[in-house]
Parts: C-alpha cells; sequence; structure tokens
C-alpha cells in the first residue's frame, strides 16, 4: 500500500463510503481504485488527485496532505546516483534489496532517519 493509498482507505471507512460508492464519484473503476489502493497503480495523475480532494471535500492542511501523499506513492521507484558520493549508491543499492524484507518498526526507524538528516541538511 503507498502512503496515498492508505489515506485514501482512512477517509473512506472513517466517512462509510465504499470502494463501489467512491470509484463511482470519481468516475474510475472500483479494480483501478482498489489497485491504486494497495500499491498496484503508480501515482494518480494530478486531475485525478484534485477529484479525490474534491470528492472528500476537503480542504487546506488536509487537500495539501493528500497531493503530499500523492507525490510520494510511485511505487515504482528509480534512483540516480551517477556523480553522487559512493556511499549514495550503496545505500540506493542495499535498500533495493533489503526493504521487501524489513519489519514495519524498522521501516519507521528509518523513514524517521531519513527524514531527520534531510531536515538537518535542508533537503
Amino acid at each position: 500500500m503507498t502512503p496515498l493509498g492508505a489515506k485514501i482507505r482512512e477517509l473512506r471507512i472513517k466517512r462509510g463510503i465504499s470502494l463501489k460508492e467512491m470509484a463511482a464519484g470519481l468516475s474510475v473503476s472500483s479494480a483501478y481504485l482498489s489497485a491504486l489502493e494497495h500499491g498496484k497503480r503508480g501515482k494518480p495523475t494530478w486531475f485525478l488527485v484534485q477529484r479525490i480532494i474534491t470528492f472528500f471535500n476537503v480542504i487546506w492542511d488536509e487537500a495539501e496532505e493528500i497531493q503530499r501523499l500523492a507525490e510520494l506513492s510511485d511505487p515504482k521507484v528509480t534512483i540516480d546516483t551517477a556523480g553522487m558520493d559512493p556511499k549514495a549508491t550503496e545505500l540506493a543499492n542495499r535498500l533495493a534489496s533489503t526493504i521487501g524484507g524489513l519489519s514495519p518498526e524498522s521501516l519507521a526507524h528509518l523513514l524517521h532517519q531519513l527524514r531527520s538528516a534531510a531536515a538537518k541538511d535542508g533537503v
């Protein structure tokens, strides 16, 4: 599941909306919406993200969160480390080879570390 997929599911369940009802409201198939929630589809278009925001009738911070999560929800990531420090290439390759076996706790810890380092370095 992608960050956006988890948010969509959370909002649907909180509001008592079925997958079929939401799919009809967005004019997409329920199969597509299910695949989007489960991370089996790439990140949605900007237009679909706007329709999701409108569908849930969210504004300001929550709308911005949905847009941010959409940007972070491409399940097929490519990392180009050409020209970077060799440690960047090693990190990218180690992450690619081990991410599937990491526990939710380890993933949360690594994500926290990365966010902290990015904030410290102004990235």
